[in-house]
């Protein structure tokens, strides 16, 4: 009988070859796919809302000879971030056009500030590169201008620290440090509270505008010294909070204490300009919430789900192969047992010799006496 055929031992060898490359998978995955799932996606668009009620210097009535503030406006910030080019596997370049509006008046009346600014950041540690050199515009008649950053602004890095990182303020053109305050959660989500103040700015020294630092009458001022001239320097305060997605590095919550104000030094209050808090509304957080889920979900998914389903996959390919291969080994039987002149298995009879055949290895040979050899 020909030896067991070929199949046979093929399939343990498919499963363990299966089993092995499903292990690797499991191993290899969390270490090289996370990495390049790890990146600020490309077709980023993402609208951020924050509103509040605060003090607001009336420009109209300044510009009438009184400096007028008006208590209680009811404001909002919006800023509207889109991808643009250059952006690449490696860095983003992104755009953010940013209002702050007073709604209680109409039309250009009412707007407060506006800016569109550019910057080109790392897709991993959200860092600028300055590779090309960032650009603001706070003007709509004049081209933007050139302006390099070395901090963090509209997201911070894949796996966020709880540690200082530096932060670039817009208003003052500067970066400071904003530190790590808490752990805590919103909405059931964990998240990493920052928080940075930033001390009073010399706004003319900032940007050279002739509203940043102005000279009249004390008595449109609202100070003491009639009609004697008074020069007042603009001056910007913040506190600003961010509440940080950790795995994702996405802004879950904002909010800024905003506190601009006249002032014959940064220690005195004369006018207030702007004076506000400006926190994300439900809205904003339930989809930046929503963006850092989807974020964790992929991440997860690819980082933890699928390695180890293929890594259990693996190891029962792998079992299965090497226990049908054994057993493939022993359950075949030698071929020369079942050649002609071999012995019969253990436990059987030979085969009954043909009719009119003797057969002449049994015991039962009879004896046949012989006449002639008979005794009288």
């Amino acid at each position: 009988m020909a030896e067991r055929s070929g199949p046979s031992r093929i399939l343990p060898c498919i499963l363990v070859g299966l089993g092995a490359f499903l292990l690797a998978i499991a191993v290899l995955i969390p270490t090289y796919m996370v990495g390049k799932l790890e990146k600020t996606p490309l077709d980023l668009e993402v609208t951020t809302i924050a509103t509040g009620n605060g003090s607001v210097l009336n420009s109209a009535a300044l510009l009438a000879g009184k400096a007028q503030v008006d208590k209680n406006v009811p404001i909002v910030a919006q800023r509207y971030v889109t991808t643009q080019d250059p952006s690449n596997a490696d860095d983003i370049t992104v755009q953010a056009g940013q209002t702050v509006i007073r709604t209680d008046k109409q039309g250009d009346s009412g707007l407060l500030t506006a800016s569109v600014d550019t910057v080109t950041l790392d897709r991993v540690s959200s860092m600028p590169t300055n590779d090309p050199v960032g650009t603001i515009q706070t003007d709509p008649g004049q081209p933007a201008q050139e302006l390099s950053r070395d901090g963090l602004q509209y997201k911070f890095p894949f796996n966020t620290e709880k540690k200082t990182y530096p932060y670039f303020d817009l208003n003052a053109r500067a970066t400071q440090d904003i530190d790590f305050v808490e752990e805590t959660e919103i909405n059931g989500m964990k998240v990493y509270h920052f928080t940075q103040t930033v001390e009073p700015v010399d706004l003319s020294k900032v940007v050279n505008s002739p509203t940043n630092k102005l000279t009249l009458p004390a008595d449109t001022w609202g100070v003491p010294g009639g009609e004697t001239p008074i020069t007042m320097t603009r001056w910007y305060t913040n506190v600003r909070d961010l509440w940080v997605e950790p795995k994702t590095g996405v802004i879950v919550k904002g909010q800024e204490q905003l506190h601009q104000y006249y002032g014959r030094n940064k220690n005195s209050v004369d006018v207030d300009v702007l004076n506000v808090t400006l926190p994300f509304d439900e809205a904003t957080i339930e989809y930046q919430i929503g963006q850092a889920k989807d974020g964790m979900d992929l991440l997860n998914l690819v980082g933890r789900t699928v390695p180890i389903i293929a890594g259990i996959l693996g190891l029962i390919a792998l079992a299965a192969g090497i226990f049908l291969g054994v057993r493939g080994g022993k359950g075949g039987t030698p071929a020369a047992a079942h050649a002609g002149g071999g012995q019969a298995p253990s436990g059987q009879r030979p085969a009954s010799p043909a009719p009119g055949e003797h057969d002449w290895t049994s015991d039962d040979t009879q004896v046949i006496p012989r006449p002639d050899l008979r005794k009288d």
